[in-house]
Protein backbone atom coordinates (compact mmCIF):
# COMPACT_ATOMS: atom_id res chain seq x y z
CA UNK A 1 0.00 0.00 0.00
CA UNK A 2 2.59 2.38 1.22
CA UNK A 3 6.52 1.99 0.88
CA UNK A 4 9.23 4.78 2.15
CA UNK A 5 12.63 4.00 0.83
CA UNK A 6 15.52 5.63 3.01
CA UNK A 7 19.10 5.89 1.44
CA UNK A 8 22.36 6.32 2.49
CA UNK A 9 25.35 9.11 1.66
CA UNK A 10 26.17 6.62 -1.24
CA UNK A 11 22.35 6.30 -2.66
CA UNK A 12 22.27 2.45 -1.78
CA UNK A 13 19.01 1.89 0.00
CA UNK A 14 20.05 1.45 3.99
CA UNK A 15 16.49 0.12 4.93
CA UNK A 16 13.22 -0.45 3.04
CA UNK A 17 9.69 -0.32 5.51
CA UNK A 18 6.65 -1.62 3.42
CA UNK A 19 3.65 -1.27 5.13
CA UNK A 20 0.72 -3.35 3.32
CA UNK A 21 -2.27 -3.46 6.54
CA UNK A 22 -3.61 -0.87 8.66
CA UNK A 23 -3.32 -3.34 11.17
CA UNK A 24 0.22 -3.80 11.59
CA UNK A 25 2.35 -0.98 13.72
CA UNK A 26 3.91 0.77 11.16
CA UNK A 27 0.79 1.03 9.63
CA UNK A 28 -1.54 2.24 12.56
CA UNK A 29 1.15 5.03 12.79
CA UNK A 30 1.35 6.25 9.49
CA UNK A 31 -2.43 6.54 9.52
CA UNK A 32 -2.64 8.26 12.55
CA UNK A 33 0.19 10.58 11.07
CA UNK A 34 -1.59 10.76 7.53
CA UNK A 35 -4.89 11.92 9.82
CA UNK A 36 -3.74 14.26 11.92
CA UNK A 37 -2.14 16.22 8.78
CA UNK A 38 -5.70 15.50 6.80
CA UNK A 39 -7.76 16.93 9.73
CA UNK A 40 -5.57 19.98 9.95
CA UNK A 41 -5.02 21.03 7.22
CA UNK A 42 -8.00 19.84 5.52
CA UNK A 43 -6.50 17.88 2.81
CA UNK A 44 -7.63 14.94 1.25
CA UNK A 45 -5.41 12.68 -0.46
CA UNK A 46 -2.25 15.25 0.10
CA UNK A 47 1.14 15.62 -1.09
CA UNK A 48 1.96 16.04 2.54
CA UNK A 49 0.68 12.56 3.30
CA UNK A 50 2.31 10.77 0.19
CA UNK A 51 5.75 12.42 1.14
CA UNK A 52 5.20 11.45 4.85
CA UNK A 53 8.28 9.08 6.06
CA UNK A 54 8.10 6.85 9.17
CA UNK A 55 10.88 8.47 10.91
CA UNK A 56 10.57 12.05 13.31
CA UNK A 57 12.61 13.86 11.12
CA UNK A 58 10.39 12.79 7.98
CA UNK A 59 7.23 13.65 10.17
CA UNK A 60 8.58 16.93 11.16
CA UNK A 61 9.51 17.85 7.13
CA UNK A 62 5.99 16.62 5.92
CA UNK A 63 4.24 18.57 8.27
CA UNK A 64 6.97 21.72 7.50
CA UNK A 65 5.98 21.21 3.92
CA UNK A 66 2.54 21.56 4.41
CA UNK A 67 2.49 24.68 6.25
CA UNK A 68 4.50 26.28 3.44
CA UNK A 69 2.45 25.51 1.07
CA UNK A 70 -0.84 26.99 2.88
CA UNK A 71 -1.37 30.57 0.46
CA UNK A 72 0.54 33.56 1.49
CA UNK A 73 -2.40 35.81 3.95
CA UNK A 74 -2.44 38.55 5.79
CA UNK A 75 -4.22 37.04 8.86
CA UNK A 76 -4.01 40.48 10.13
CA UNK A 77 -5.55 43.19 12.30
CA UNK A 78 -6.48 46.21 10.65
CA UNK A 79 -8.50 49.62 11.82
CA UNK A 80 -8.76 52.76 10.05
CA UNK A 81 -10.89 55.73 12.27
CA UNK A 82 -12.19 59.29 11.36
CA UNK A 83 -11.60 62.15 13.41
CA UNK A 84 -12.31 65.62 13.59
CA UNK A 85 -9.76 66.71 10.42
CA UNK A 86 -8.88 63.89 9.08
CA UNK A 87 -8.31 59.78 9.25
CA UNK A 88 -5.72 57.63 11.44
CA UNK A 89 -4.91 54.05 9.85
CA UNK A 90 -3.35 51.40 11.72
CA UNK A 91 -1.60 47.40 11.14
CA UNK A 92 -0.02 44.94 13.01
CA UNK A 93 2.85 43.69 10.50
CA UNK A 94 2.47 39.78 10.81
CA UNK A 95 2.06 37.77 7.55
CA UNK A 96 1.35 34.37 7.66
CA UNK A 97 1.60 30.62 5.43
CA UNK A 98 -0.58 28.53 7.76
CA UNK A 99 0.97 28.65 11.28
CA UNK A 100 3.95 29.73 9.73
CA UNK A 101 5.52 33.32 10.09
CA UNK A 102 6.47 34.08 6.67
CA UNK A 103 7.25 37.74 7.10
CA UNK A 104 7.42 39.87 10.67
CA UNK A 105 7.48 43.12 9.09
CA UNK A 106 4.74 43.65 6.32
CA UNK A 107 3.98 47.27 5.80
CA UNK A 108 0.08 46.61 5.38
CA UNK A 109 -0.57 50.16 4.62
CA UNK A 110 -0.63 50.94 0.86
CA UNK A 111 -0.69 54.71 -0.80
CA UNK A 112 -2.89 54.55 -3.21
CA UNK A 113 -2.81 58.07 -3.84
CA UNK A 114 -0.67 61.00 -1.83
CA UNK A 115 -4.06 61.46 0.14
CA UNK A 116 -5.45 57.91 0.33
CA UNK A 117 -4.16 55.09 1.91
CA UNK A 118 -5.34 51.23 1.73
CA UNK A 119 -5.13 48.98 4.43
CA UNK A 120 -4.99 45.37 3.55
CA UNK A 121 -5.86 42.25 5.04
CA UNK A 122 -6.59 38.04 3.23
CA UNK A 123 -4.82 37.35 0.67
CA UNK A 124 -1.32 39.08 0.10
CA UNK A 125 -1.42 38.67 -3.45
CA UNK A 126 -4.94 39.24 -3.94
CA UNK A 127 -4.28 42.19 -2.39
CA UNK A 128 -1.21 43.46 -3.39
CA UNK A 129 -2.39 43.21 -6.72
CA UNK A 130 -5.62 45.48 -6.74
CA UNK A 131 -3.52 48.35 -4.90
CA UNK A 132 -1.43 48.24 -8.15
CA UNK A 133 -3.97 48.49 -10.50
CA UNK A 134 -5.78 50.77 -8.14
CA UNK A 135 -2.58 52.93 -7.77
CA UNK A 136 -2.35 53.13 -11.50
CA UNK A 137 -5.87 53.55 -12.45
CA UNK A 138 -5.93 56.92 -9.83
CA UNK A 139 -2.76 58.47 -11.28
CA UNK A 140 -4.41 58.44 -14.61
CA UNK A 141 -7.26 60.06 -12.95
CA UNK A 142 -5.22 62.34 -11.31
CA UNK A 143 -3.30 63.44 -14.42
CA UNK A 144 -6.78 64.16 -15.85
CA UNK A 145 -8.25 65.88 -12.78
CA UNK A 146 -5.18 67.92 -12.57
CA UNK A 147 -6.36 67.78 -8.41
CA UNK A 148 -5.80 65.05 -6.02
CA UNK A 149 -8.62 61.96 -6.44
CA UNK A 150 -11.46 61.72 -4.05
CA UNK A 151 -11.25 59.19 -0.91
CA UNK A 152 -14.96 58.05 -2.73
CA UNK A 153 -13.23 57.78 -6.26
CA UNK A 154 -10.51 55.36 -5.09
CA UNK A 155 -12.51 52.92 -2.68
CA UNK A 156 -14.93 52.79 -5.61
CA UNK A 157 -12.34 51.36 -8.03
CA UNK A 158 -11.55 48.90 -5.05
CA UNK A 159 -14.87 47.83 -4.59
CA UNK A 160 -15.28 47.27 -8.34
CA UNK A 161 -12.58 45.02 -8.55
CA UNK A 162 -13.51 43.21 -5.84
CA UNK A 163 -16.74 42.73 -6.57
CA UNK A 164 -16.31 41.78 -10.15
CA UNK A 165 -13.77 38.82 -9.31
CA UNK A 166 -15.29 38.06 -5.79
CA UNK A 167 -14.95 34.33 -6.70
CA UNK A 168 -11.34 34.63 -7.22
CA UNK A 169 -10.31 37.13 -4.63
CA UNK A 170 -10.28 37.02 -1.22
CA UNK A 171 -9.68 40.32 -0.28
CA UNK A 172 -10.99 42.40 2.80
CA UNK A 173 -9.78 45.66 2.34
CA UNK A 174 -9.99 49.56 4.35
CA UNK A 175 -9.84 52.31 2.41
CA UNK A 176 -8.90 56.06 3.99
CA UNK A 177 -8.35 59.33 3.32
CA UNK A 178 -9.12 63.01 3.20
CA UNK A 179 -10.40 65.03 0.08
CA UNK A 180 -11.25 68.61 0.28
CA UNK A 181 -14.89 67.49 -1.21
CA UNK A 182 -15.53 64.76 2.55
CA UNK A 183 -12.40 65.95 4.68
CA UNK A 184 -11.74 62.85 6.31
CA UNK A 185 -13.46 59.38 4.95
CA UNK A 186 -13.48 55.64 6.26
CA UNK A 187 -14.75 53.02 3.22
CA UNK A 188 -14.86 49.63 3.59
CA UNK A 189 -14.40 46.93 1.31
CA UNK A 190 -15.35 42.93 2.94
CA UNK A 191 -15.37 39.63 1.46
CA UNK A 192 -17.64 40.04 -1.01
CA UNK A 193 -17.11 43.32 -2.82
CA UNK A 194 -19.59 45.38 -0.44
CA UNK A 195 -18.65 49.10 -0.27
CA UNK A 196 -19.59 50.81 3.11
CA UNK A 197 -18.38 54.49 4.24
CA UNK A 198 -18.16 54.52 8.00
CA UNK A 199 -16.73 56.23 11.12
CA UNK A 200 -14.55 53.51 11.80
CA UNK A 201 -13.47 50.11 10.64
CA UNK A 202 -11.70 47.31 11.72
CA UNK A 203 -10.73 43.80 9.74
CA UNK A 204 -8.88 40.85 9.31
CA UNK A 205 -8.40 37.65 11.95
CA UNK A 206 -7.97 40.42 15.04
CA UNK A 207 -11.00 42.09 14.72
CA UNK A 208 -12.94 39.30 16.23
CA UNK A 209 -11.08 40.10 19.06
CA UNK A 210 -11.57 43.69 19.36
CA UNK A 211 -14.99 44.50 18.46
CA UNK A 212 -16.61 45.58 21.76
CA UNK A 213 -13.50 47.26 22.46
CA UNK A 214 -13.78 49.53 20.05
CA UNK A 215 -17.58 50.06 20.59
CA UNK A 216 -16.80 51.24 23.93
CA UNK A 217 -13.47 53.21 23.17
CA UNK A 218 -15.12 54.89 19.70
CA UNK A 219 -16.23 58.31 20.06
CA UNK A 220 -17.23 61.02 17.22
CA UNK A 221 -15.32 64.10 17.00
CA UNK A 222 -12.18 62.84 18.52
CA UNK A 223 -9.01 64.60 18.40
CA UNK A 224 -6.12 63.63 16.24
CA UNK A 225 -4.12 62.48 19.06
CA UNK A 226 -7.26 60.52 20.65
CA UNK A 227 -7.42 58.97 17.21
CA UNK A 228 -4.07 57.64 16.97
CA UNK A 229 -4.02 56.33 21.12
CA UNK A 230 -8.06 54.53 20.03
CA UNK A 231 -6.11 52.87 16.58
CA UNK A 232 -2.54 51.95 18.89
CA UNK A 233 -4.68 50.31 21.44
CA UNK A 234 -7.20 48.77 19.34
CA UNK A 235 -4.36 47.11 17.64
CA UNK A 236 -2.06 46.29 20.63
CA UNK A 237 -5.09 44.06 22.24
CA UNK A 238 -6.17 42.06 18.68
CA UNK A 239 -2.12 41.14 18.87
CA UNK A 240 -2.31 39.83 22.07
CA UNK A 241 -5.08 37.82 21.60
CA UNK A 242 -5.17 36.55 17.75
CA UNK A 243 -2.54 34.17 17.15
CA UNK A 244 -2.60 35.50 13.51
CA UNK A 245 -1.82 39.44 14.38
CA UNK A 246 1.54 40.43 15.89
CA UNK A 247 5.12 41.90 15.54
CA UNK A 248 4.97 45.76 15.59
CA UNK A 249 2.57 48.29 14.51
CA UNK A 250 2.20 51.14 11.53
CA UNK A 251 0.16 53.93 11.80
CA UNK A 252 -0.84 56.48 9.06
CA UNK A 253 -2.27 59.88 9.77
CA UNK A 254 -4.11 61.97 6.90
CA UNK A 255 -5.41 65.12 6.88
CA UNK A 256 -5.09 68.42 4.93
CA UNK A 257 -1.82 69.15 6.39
CA UNK A 258 -0.86 66.22 4.61
CA UNK A 259 0.22 62.70 5.65
CA UNK A 260 2.17 61.56 8.57
CA UNK A 261 3.76 57.55 9.23
CA UNK A 262 4.42 56.30 12.40
CA UNK A 263 5.97 53.05 13.29
CA UNK A 264 6.18 51.63 17.33
CA UNK A 265 8.54 48.81 17.17
CA UNK A 266 7.58 44.98 19.58
CA UNK A 267 9.26 46.33 22.31
CA UNK A 268 7.04 49.23 22.67
CA UNK A 269 3.93 48.09 21.82
CA UNK A 270 1.72 48.74 24.81
CA UNK A 271 1.48 45.58 27.47
CA UNK A 272 -2.40 44.24 27.33
CA UNK A 273 -3.70 42.27 30.10
CA UNK A 274 -2.39 39.06 31.04
CA UNK A 275 0.83 39.60 28.96
CA UNK A 276 4.17 39.13 29.83
CA UNK A 277 6.47 41.52 30.09
CA UNK A 278 9.58 42.04 27.17
CA UNK A 279 12.45 40.90 28.52
CA UNK A 280 15.07 43.52 28.57
CA UNK A 281 18.33 42.95 26.13
CA UNK A 282 21.24 42.59 27.30
CA UNK A 283 22.98 46.31 26.64
CA UNK A 284 19.77 48.07 28.94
Amino acid sequence: MFKAALHSGSGKPRRRATVSSPHKPAGRKLLEWRGRIDQHFGYGSSEASRSLYLEDGGQYAALLQAELEQPVSLGTTIIAASYAGGVVLGADSRTTTGNYIANRVTDKITPLAENVYICRSGSAADTQAISAYVQWFLQQHAVDLDRHVSVKTAAKLAQTMVYQNKNMLQAGLIIAGWDKQGGGSVHTVPLGGTLLQVPYSIGGSGSAYITGLCDKLWRPHMTQQECHEFVVKAVTHAMARDGSSGGCIRTVTISKDGVKRDFLPHTRVPIAYGEMQQPMSVGA
